[in-house]
């Protein structure tokens, strides 16, 4: 008997090694996803922008010099009268001495010539040029007397300094900007419009600002658009009006001004979702069991950040967003949302 269980054992043995392993369960592939209409929402285009007062002015000097004295720096509140900044007046102060000088000699003498005149002694011609010496006298005292105030910027309303644009010691030009004054009152922010999306974009359209500080919103529109492109740039510069209190908005803030798609317009989705198959687009969707089906779209339109579909999918549906020409029909996927987390 002991043979026979031997060669029995053995023949097992010989069975068992002929068997092959198991191969391992497939691993799902993981795959970048996200739910249609959950960024930019149905074709909203969004800006960023910065808190700007409605009404700003460069201050400068009406004469050229040198800067002696800058009396405020950017962000600081003035009132209306206040004397900001000033220029060397030395020059100032001796051209109005001398043409004071020139006046007061003006009026001697034409004082002198009337009475000359009045008795005789002079002749009308000779009283005629004086007056007109007196005059040319008189309106140079006020010139000069003019330009020796020019030598001081003062704030013709109540606001802020927005930006300080010279430094003390610094010698300027006329009409060079040295201060901007932000006027108190009514805030809005400014934008700039790509080149690609001026045509869209239209005076008075309702837009949603949102404070990036503490996620404040303001409903608003669009009140100015520029006709000329920066050429730096090529942006198109706007201002969007704020509706309610802004009076609470400090200067610069960083803002999201969102566009609000058309009527009846598509779901934006990224461009890296466009599937081509042949002369069709399609995207790729995770049904309720993580399988894919590949599902032809009607592209309505392209922009910058994504292809807006006219109808082949529904908002709240997830697509892959990323690695669509790696994906097979029916293949069952690890989902991961864009952020890099799973749904």
């Amino acid at each position: 008997m002991k043979p026979t269980l031997l060669l029995i054992a053995f023949a097992l043995f010989l069975t068992a090694c002929n068997k092959q392993a198991a191969p391992p369960a497939p691993v799902a592939r993981a795959v970048l996803t996200q739910l249609v209409g959950e960024q930019a929402g149905r074709g909203s285009q969004e800006y960023s922008g910065e808190v700007r007062a409605r009404d700003e002015a460069p201050l400068a000097f009406r004469i050229g010099g040198k800067l002696v004295e800058r009396k405020v720096d950017a962000g600081e509140r003035v009132r209306a009268g206040q004397e900001l900044a000033r220029l060397d007046a030395a020059d100032a102060n001796w051209q109005a001495g001398a043409a004071e000088a020139q006046f007061s000699q003006a009026q001697a003498e034409i004082k002198r010539y009337r009475e000359l005149h009045a008795k005789g002694f002079v002749s009308q011609s000779a009283l005629d040029a004086k007056e007109a010496a007196y005059k040319a006298a008189e309106a140079q005292a006020g010139l000069t007397r003019n330009q020796s105030n020019y030598t001081r910027i003062t704030a013709d309303h109540d606001g802020v300094i927005a930006a300080t644009l010279a430094e003390a010691g610094q010698v300027v030009a006329a009409g060079q900007p040295v201060l901007r004054l932000a006027r108190d009152g009514a805030r809005e922010v400014a934008i700039a419009i790509p080149e690609t999306q001026f045509g869209q974009r239209k005076l008075g359209e309702p837009v949603r600002v949102t404070l990036l500080a503490d996620g404040a919103a303001f409903e608003g529109r669009l009140r100015e658009l520029s006709q000329a492109a920066d050429p730096a740039s090529r942006s198109y510069a706007a201002r969007v009006e704020l509706a309610g209190d802004t009076s609470r908005l400090a200067l610069g803030m960083t803002a999201r001004v969102t566009f609000a798609a058309d009527q009846g317009a598509g779901l934006l989705v990224p461009l890296t979702a466009i599937f081509q198959q042949g002369n069709q687009s399609a995207v790729w969707v995770v049904g309720a069991d993580n399988a894919l089906s590949l599902r032809t779209v009607q592209i309505e339109a392209w922009r910058d950040q994504g292809a807006v579909l006219k109808d082949g999918v529904a908002a709240g549906e997830r697509i892959v967003s990323a690695g669509v020409h790696k994906l097979a029909a029916g293949e069952k996927v690890r989902i991961i949302n864009n952020n890099g987390s799973a749904p």
